[in-house]
């Protein structure tokens, strides 16, 4: 699984959890208490003495796609689709992510669809690699790359496309602060990228324009 990058040269080697030395519960929490002295505030006062542990738990629910194998929800195949083999679109599923440069959130939806090859996959499995790879500090590219990747590892389709787009408070609360702006990032592959007419339809099926 993905983790921390490490610097080799121009080259990145990431690091695995299981490689990776955590720090202890309580040294996550004396984390928290000399951020919020760095700001400016007392981390005695009552109003933060258990910010701390509460930072700490939504860490590990805001984080937990570090611990989680993306590969264990895309592995039963269900071939018995009557034959079926046009696309499969699942569209608008909502996410959360947080930019690894500033760890700010971003918030969006990501719309999946490919063509089967050997057989369909359970449709809340693609919102579960959604979920696993965005719960870890992410730039929206290498979110994209990842759930292309995952999927088109396990499904092995004759084409696979997905589109995210976000709003990132990197953007809004910060720098030039322009709320409202969205990034839009596509990544494809078989049909989908030997196809423009492929591409346009998935446009098309994405923006509603079927219904």
């Amino acid at each position: 699984m993905d983790a921390v990058l490490k610097s080799v040269g121009k080259k990145f080697e990431r690091k695995t959890p299981e490689k990776l030395s955590r720090p202890s519960r309580a040294e996550a929490e004396a984390a928290v208490r000399t951020l919020l002295a760095w700001a400016g505030d007392d981390p005695e006062r009552e109003g933060l003495l258990d910010t701390p542990k509460r930072v700490a738990k939504a860490y590990e629910q805001l984080f937990s796609g570090y611990f989680e194998d993306a590969n264990e929800h895309l592995e039963r195949v269900f071939e018995d689709v009557g034959g079926y083999q046009d696309m499969v679109l699942v569209r608008g599923i909502p996410f959360h992510s947080h930019c690894e440069h500033h760890m700010l959130p971003f918030i969006g939806q990501a719309h999946i669809a490919y063509y089967p090859a050997e057989g369909v996959v359970g449709l809340s499995k693609l919102a579960r690699v959604v979920d696993i790879y965005a719960k870890r500090l992410q730039t929206q590219e290498n979110l994209t790359s990842q759930i292309v990747s995952a999927i088109d590892d396990a499904l092995a389709p004759r084409g696979l496309a997905v589109m995210l787009e976000a709003e990132h408070q990197c953007m809004t609360m910060r720098g030039v602060q322009k709320p409202g702006v969205s990034t839009i990032t596509t990544q494809f592959t078989g049909v989908f990228q030997d196809d423009p007419a492929e591409q346009a339809k998935f446009m098309t099926l994405v923006r509603g324009g079927a219904r």
